[in-house]
């Protein structure tokens, strides 16, 4: 709330300085102070908490080295990203901007579908937790929510392609610092595709078959995909939380590029250089998107090698979550295969392991394996590589996957 209150003071009392929250960048940048400091404070005495009620992460025995070293580790850490990543959240960004409710809404929610799951598994010792029939209800309500609001929401619309500079800075009132560009902006289906010159893609154009007037039912096909989606990052996450800072690391790779990504995409100057969708008011997006990488970088603190608490789903449900909202709302969903591809080889390791399993077991008698075990990272586990490394080399790998998805802006 610290927005509201420093622009009350700089408009009615003019004090010097005030007018420093109005820049994104120093809002950004305090976010990310912010978040690191709560994640290093609150995580010590969250961790000790947990310690003394004997909160510990229950290990199944899968012949893995060093796994059960691990056994009555405290769990639950997630709420240390949450806490981390809201409370900057509420003090540096516009609360009221829809993007920005619509971050908060997806954190909370996820967030808190993973804290069920792990309390049922902890406190009421069902190692089962939260049947996943109801996990896939949550996730399936958060995409019902996140397609309606983009799809219905006239405060969330889009530029598809800026006229020249020239022509805005002429329209440019100069006399305040409140001036904005004024163009046209539309609610719109449309999304980037990557590698095409003309990168705009139109979800609404795969029921065109169904003739004149097909637009009007886009959302019939905008939201099954948008569920889609926040299932699969969701779930892919939630799997590649399965070694000591990989999940979190991982996330915080992602979290940056598409903080890169909505910073272009919220700047007229920018959008209109890179030939990009100029998406008004997703600014404040990058100040929730600094939070989300400082809470990440402060949680991998205590979650480095070894791990002093886990997240549980608590975190890394709503990582995953985090990270396809976030995508979807910067129409960047479709570089999620490049830039998310640590989850997605992750979940593809699981299916095709289970799905040839099944297959091999149906037509042999005897089921097979693809993998030594799934997912991938405890395949390379039990080639014999130890865990630090095996995290270490997904992290670079996730770096090149990130630079890549920023070249993708130019690379047509």
């Amino acid at each position: 709330m610290l927005y509201y209150l420093f622009t009350y003071l700089d408009q009615a009392y003019d004090i010097p300085g005030a007018q420093v929250f109005q820049y994104i960048s120093f809002r950004a940048a305090m976010a990310v102070i912010t978040s690191l400091i709560i994640s290093l404070y609150f995580g010590k005495r969250w961790i000790e908490y947990l310690n003394r009620k004997q909160v510990g992460e229950t290990i199944r025995d899968l012949g893995l080295e060093g796994q059960l070293d691990k056994q009555g580790t405290p769990t639950m850490g997630g709420l240390i990203i949450l806490a981390s990543l809201v409370i900057p959240t509420l003090l540096f960004t516009d609360v009221l901007n829809p993007y920005i409710l619509l971050m908060l809404f997806t954190t909370v929610w996820l967030g808190g579908l993973g804290f069920l799951d792990d309390y049922i598994k902890v406190f009421k010792k069902d190692k089962r937790g939260l049947p996943g029939k109801l996990k896939i209800i949550g996730q399936v309500i958060l995409g019902i929510v996140v397609a309606t609001a983009m799809y219905f929401d006239d405060g969330i619309v889009l530029r598809e392609k800026p006229r020249q500079i020239e022509q805005l800075v002429q329209n440019i009132d100069i006399s305040g610092p409140a001036s904005r560009f004024e163009v046209e902006e539309k609610r719109s289906t449309k999304t980037t595709i990557p590698f095409i010159k003309n990168n705009e893609f139109d979800y609404a154009v795969l029921l065109k078959w169904m003739g004149p007037g097909y637009e009007k039912w886009a959302f019939l096909i905008f939201l099954p995909i948008i569920i889609l989606i926040i299932t699969a990052v969701s779930n892919g996450a939630n799997l590649t939380d399965g070694m000591d800072g990989l999940a979190v690391g991982t996330s915080a790779i992602i979290g940056a590029t598409l903080g890169v990504l909505a910073w272009v995409s919220g700047n007229i100057i920018f959008a209109d250089y890179l030939n990009i969708m100029y998406l008004p008011n997703t600014g404040e997006l990058t100040i929730f998107i600094s939070a989300f990488v400082g809470a990440n970088i402060g949680f991998l603190w205590y979650n480095s090698y070894p791990a002093q608490v886990f997240m549980g789903d608590t975190g890394s449900l709503a990582l995953g979550g985090i990270i396809a909202v976030f995508a979807i709302i910067i129409r960047k969903e479709l570089l999620i295969p490049i830039l998310c591809g640590i989850f997605l080889a992750e979940s593809l390791s699981v299916i095709l392991q289970v799905s040839y399993f099944k297959y091999t077991r149906k037509k042999y008698g005897v089921g097979k394996r693809i993998f030594k075990m799934s997912p991938l990272h405890h395949h390379y586990q039990k080639l014999g590589y130890p865990e630090p490394k095996i995290v270490l080399r997904f992290l670079i790998v996730g770096v090149i996957l990130a630079v890549s998805t920023i070249i993708t802006l130019k690379l047509r």
